[in-house]
């Protein structure tokens, strides 16, 4: 099964909720007045795009049309797709990874999120693609973390770096980067702890992390949010929060083959500025795939 396909079939209930609602109003034979911009707004809301993201990409659509003097609904839908796409292709969707130096990955999110196994399908990832990986275990609070990802690791073909539960993560990470450094390692990818109760805490457990990461190896490469797609707009709130927190880099959303709340796509990356990297669509091992701006828009459009 092709990229094109398998991304297709994971995402069909995100595209056939999407365009389930976008049709009711380009179905419509109207011509184009200020109630179909509301009931664009309406169900782009609905398909959890979110509503700063819905209310600028109605805005565009409104000026087009005034400009472009369009009076036909159909009209409107080749403008919208555009503009789709055009938040799609903002920002850097590629790791940020040189080869034959040590690259530090900093993985973040909420318990729950698919944290772990993401990072034991992303370890597969590069590691099929040529580089020597290395997993450090520095969520040490989660009860089964560690275990969890050790059987991840196991599945990828990398080695994990993890000390007892309740350990401090900031001592994980200094052994993880002496281990990577004395093995050549290319990339090294650090879980961290995934409590929200107190942003101070985990804030300061972070900035700890950070400052071991920058002493000891050569800066984080990137800092990655894991997000959960049928969180749907909960899931902009936590990349809120650990923006503010952690100064993430990328996005990897996870659980899109269980979810009709695809959308969430275009909200994270337009209102936090914050590429999408990977893409999760399903349970198997190389079910992480790199996001590709122009197959995610044929899987959610066509």
């Amino acid at each position: 099964m092709g990229i094109f396909k398998g991304l297709a079939a994971g995402m069909e209930k995100t595209r056939l909720a999407f365009f389930s609602r976008l049709n009711e109003v380009f179905g419509a034979e109207e011509k184009i007045d200020e109630e179909i911009f509301e009931m664009l707004e309406d169900a782009l809301i609905g398909a959890d795009v979110g509503v700063g993201t819905s209310m600028e990409m109605v805005e565009k659509i409104r000026r087009i049309s005034k400009e472009k003097r369009l009076t036909e609904v159909s009209e409107l839908k080749e403008y919208l797709i555009n503009e789709i796409e055009d938040i799609l292709n903002e920002g850097e969707h590629e790791l940020r990874i040189i080869k034959g130096s040590l690259n530090i990955i900093l993985i973040v999110g909420v318990n729950g999120a698919g944290k772990t196994t993401s990072i034991g399908k992303l370890a597969y990832i590069l590691k099929n693609d040529g580089y020597k990986v290395l997993a450090a275990a520095g969520d040490t609070f989660r009860a089964g973390a560690i275990e969890q990802l050790n059987t991840w690791c196991q599945r990828s073909g990398v080695d994990l770096i993890k000390h007892n539960e309740g350990a401090d993560p900031a001592a994980v990470v200094f052994d993880a980067i002496q281990a990577a450094k004395s093995r050549k390692t290319e990339v090294l990818l650090i879980d961290t702890a995934g409590r929200l109760q107190n942003k101070t805490n985990l804030m300061e457990e972070l900035k700890k992390i950070r400052r071991i990461v920058e002493r000891e190896g050569s800066g984080i490469s990137e800092t990655l949010l894991v997000l959960d797609a049928t969180m749907g707009q909960n899931a902009l709130s936590q990349a809120k929060i650990f923006s503010e927190a952690t100064g993430v880099t990328g996005v990897i959303l996870t659980k899109l083959d269980g979810t009709a709340k695809g959308g969430v796509v275009l909200g994270i990356q337009n209102e936090y500025k914050l590429p999408i990297k990977y893409i999760g669509t399903g349970e198997a091992i190389d079910c992480l795939l790199p996001f590709d701006s122009k197959e995610f828009s044929k899987a959610l459009l066509l």
